[in-house]
């Protein structure tokens, strides 16, 4: 266990890596699925169609692919970045998908009658979703989204996989196969490293739920 403590600061910067990646992933996954179940539920066939179709292929194919295909399959057909940047990409694209059935989730939640009073009052789609549909469905798509959140923060390990260097899953490699250093402490380091950013991170959605609870 002197190990442990012999190599904090590493696993420190380690935590600070990952946690750098999910963050940067989470924005995205974010960004993308809010657009995504946008698509989804538009009265425009062709953005419905494009919506399904993201959907279906990102949660039918591992993460695992999606990482590997754009970190060595797009420098292939020209496209140059670093590998943190082509990690963070795949699982932000991966996990957008779950985001946008999360949301899509919880605006299924929403009764209909809400979407048809603002029409009737002459609201255009996008102020309705906005103004009316997505803040009530917020406190039904906090559960679902809190364990896709989670769920990208564990999935996040595989980015050290291609070479991105510094975060957890890398550090583990490193300790243990270049240096030498027992596997056990290193992966007790490991282990404690995802705990510490995945607890908050769980607390924080909990209380999240808790006040939109009390608040309905």
């Amino acid at each position: 266990m002197s190990a442990l403590v012999e190599y904090l600061p590493l696993f420190g910067q380690g935590i600070l890596r990952t946690l750098s990646i999910c963050l940067w992933g989470g924005l995205g996954a974010l960004l993308l699925g809010t657009l995504l179940v946008t698509f989804r539920i538009s009265p425009v066939p062709i953005l419905q169609r494009i919506g399904t179709g993201w959907v279906s292929v990102m949660r039918n194919v591992p993460l695992a692919v999606v990482v590997f295909f754009l970190a060595f399959g797009l420098p292939e057909i020209g496209i140059r970045g670093s590998y943190f940047w082509f990690g963070v990409s795949a699982l932000a694209v991966y996990t957008a998908a779950f985001v946008c059935e999360a949301l899509r989730s919880g605006i299924n939640s929403v009764p209909i009658g809400q979407a048809e009073a603002a029409r009737a009052l002459g609201m255009p789609f996008r102020l309705t979703l906005l103004g009316v549909i997505v803040p009530q469905a917020i406190r039904t798509a906090t559960p679902p989204l809190a364990n896709t959140t989670i769920a990208m923060i564990k999935d996040s390990a595989l980015i050290g996989a291609i070479g991105v260097g510094g975060d957890l899953f890398s550090l583990a490699d490193t300790l243990s196969a270049s240096r030498g250093v027992d596997v056990i402490p290193v992966l007790i380091g490991v282990v404690l490293g995802y705990l510490l950013i995945i607890a908050p991170t769980s607390a924080l959605f909990t209380f999240s739920e808790k006040r939109s609870v009390v608040r309905a």
